[in-house]
């Protein structure tokens, strides 16, 4: 229940932010019906539409993104209609005959008006759900990252809507007010067919923004900071920090950008161990790599680490040596690494991409594949990388979120061997972790850059002028850019969660400020490589290059894996890097810092 109050109260800050623009003249145009009849049904029919269609839109199928597009267009070309019967009485009248006639069809009573009939307002409501494209605050990107993970079904249809909703809700403040505003204007002014001729070029207005792609780009750069401080700070009082485990609680993801905030370790040595749960079942993992399938029964008597993690992950690939450390020293001790691979991107469901990466990581312990998210909702996750530490009778007995805290982890895993009767275990001091290029530890002191999406679901802080066109090919210009702002330059297709070179060349730049730089790549869809040159403040990296590239910024993007690009050897500090690929296909994802 509290995570859809959160939601619904995130839903309801919409208000103060500039996305809600484009769809206000399509809400003001109901005010001079009864709200009952006028304003509800069109805001329950924008809200269900939105639900419906934000459902789809996250599975992430290029046929769901085409209905969405279709969509779009069916809705601007009704507005554009709406918008001509409020210029035109006439035309107005002409149109709404049928729904006239319709409406004495179905209403028995002998003189009673059609004034009540609230399928013309539904309808309406149901267009602008379509066309509403609200900036992505903190709350809304947890439900669509979870909506994006779980797929289509009923709880993430809820949420979606309780967001919705609480739009919604204050747009219905916004008719009521509004709508005793526009009457006093027409009884005191007599201006009734000048405000409705008026609500018709707001209406065409809004079309147009939409149709030039303002809604989710200017407006989204203008989207006030003030209301993500409020969506963030409800997140801070409502999301609960509870045990981790309950199978039917409500899964979010974070993404991995939250490592500092999800750090913790719920244990302290010679405290007494909390019991957070039971281990949840394995059985929704998709493939299993180096084991067969285990259960918690075959576990019984075994001292058990989980692992969520993601190949493509920094985060996950800096912990990575020191999980495998643990394996190697303590394997013949009674402990079972297991490393559920929980995908962030779709490339990183495929099988063989991920039996490559186990291969190419040295991981010999268990994986298996969670591409359902089955066994991240068992354990109620919702971090990469996370640890969860269950002794050998099969309870969970401690957790860590992030990087970090490697001593206290290993500590646990010490205390829980002995627990279950292993008391000749290794000594501490031994065989340290071996961390080295891109697994090396991040220098988080200087971090001042998040991690940023390519991708328009995600995407913050883009600048290329016009903003990012969905779904289709587009010639983007470079643009000045301040810190943590990024453009594209040359012809790129838009997606969900990456952008595709249309042709080749084509660059991507970033202002930053960290020690490394890193970004997900793929190569062509044709698995052609694709050669690119990296600059940082316009020059060769030299001695700044990362582990993907040599002295003079070439390289070459083979596989769908994070690559990295800039490891500044001295003096951290603020620069524009800058890559450009010289072959057409690639495919860029995300950009994450150390």
């Amino acid at each position: 229940m509290f995570v859809l109050l959160l939601v619904y109260l995130g839903g309801v800050l919409t208000i103060v932010s500039p996305c809600i623009l484009p769809v206000l003249p399509f809400v003001f145009a109901r005010t001079e019906q009864k709200f009952l009849t006028g304003g509800l049904p069109m805001l329950v029919g924008m809200a269900a539409t939105f639900a419906g269609i934000a459902t789809l839109a996250a599975v992430g199928g290029a046929w769901a993104v085409r209905l969405n597009q279709y969509g779009r267009w069916f809705a601007l070309a009704l507005m554009a209609a709406f918008a001509l019967t409020l210029l035109s009485r006439r035309l107005a009248e002409w149109v709404s005959r049928p729904l006239v006639a319709l409406g004495n069809r179905l209403l028995p009573a002998q003189g009673e008006s059609n004034q009540g009939s609230i399928a013309p307002s539904l309808l309406l409501g149901m267009a602008t759900g379509l066309l509403w494209a609200p900036c992505a605050g903190p709350v809304l990107g947890l439900v669509l990252t979870g909506a994006a993970i779980s797929g289509p079904n009923a709880h993430t249809t809820l949420l979606l809507f309780a967001y919705a909703a609480g739009a919604a809700t204050s747009l219905a403040v916004a008719i009521l007010v509004g709508g005793r505003a526009l009457v006093a204007m027409k009884k005191s002014l007599g201006a009734g067919e000048w405000v409705r001729r008026a609500l018709g070029v707001a209406v065409l207005v809004g079309v147009a923004t939409i149709v030039m792609g303002w809604d989710s780009s200017v407006l989204t750069r203008l989207s006030l900071g003030g209301a993500n401080r409020l969506e963030q700070s409800l997140i801070s009082r409502l999301q609960p920090q509870a045990a981790p485990v309950g199978r039917n609680a409500t899964m979010f993801i974070s993404s991995s950008t939250a490592n500092a905030m999800a750090t913790q370790i719920a244990y302290q040595p010679g405290a007494d161990l909390p019991v957070e749960g039971e281990l949840p079942p394995l059985a929704g993992a998709t493939s299993w790599l180096n084991s067969p399938p285990l259960t918690p029964a075959m576990l019984r008597g075994k001292v058990v680490l989980i692992d969520f993690w993601t190949y493509s992950c920094i985060n996950c690939l800096r912990s990575l040596p020191y999980v495998k450390a643990w394996h190697d020293k303590y394997k013949n001790h009674g402990l079972v690494v297991i490393g559920v691979h929980a995908p962030e991107f779709a490339f990183e469901k495929d099988l063989g991409n991920v039996r490559h990466a186990v291969g190419e990581l040295g991981i010999t312990y268990p994986v298996a594949l969670d591409n359902d998210y089955a066994i991240w909702q068992g354990f109620n996750n919702q971090y990469w990388p996370a640890h969860y530490f269950i002794d050998s009778t099969g309870r969970i007995r401690g957790h860590h979120f992030g990087e970090g805290n490697y001593a206290e982890s290993e500590a646990l895993i010490r205390r829980l061997l002995k627990d279950a009767g292993d008391a000749d275990l290794p000594p501490l001091g031994g065989e340290s972790a071996r961390a080295a290029g891109v697994q090396a530890p991040g220098d988080q002191e200087h971090v001042r850059s998040p991690e940023t999406y390519i991708g328009y679901e995600r995407a913050a802080n883009f600048v290329s002028p016009g903003g990012a066109l969905r779904e289709r090919p587009h010639s983007y210009r470079a643009h000045a850019l301040s810190l943590n702002q990024w453009a594209l330059a040359g012809d790129w297709t838009v997606g969900a969660e990456k952008a595709a070179l249309s042709k080749a060349p084509g660059k991507i730049t970033y202002r930053f400020y960290a020690r490394d730089l890193h970004l997900v790549l793929g190569p062509a869809a044709d698995g052609r490589p694709v050669r690119f040159r990296v600059q940082v403040d316009g020059t060769n990296p030299a001695a700044n290059h990362g582990t993907d590239t040599d002295a003079s910024g070439v390289g070459l993007v083979r596989e769908q894996r994070l690559y990295q690009l800039v490891r500044q050897s001295q003096g951290v500090g603020e620069h524009v890097f800058s890559i450009e690929f010289l072959d057409p296909g690639v495919q860029a994802y995300s950009f994450t810092f150390g």
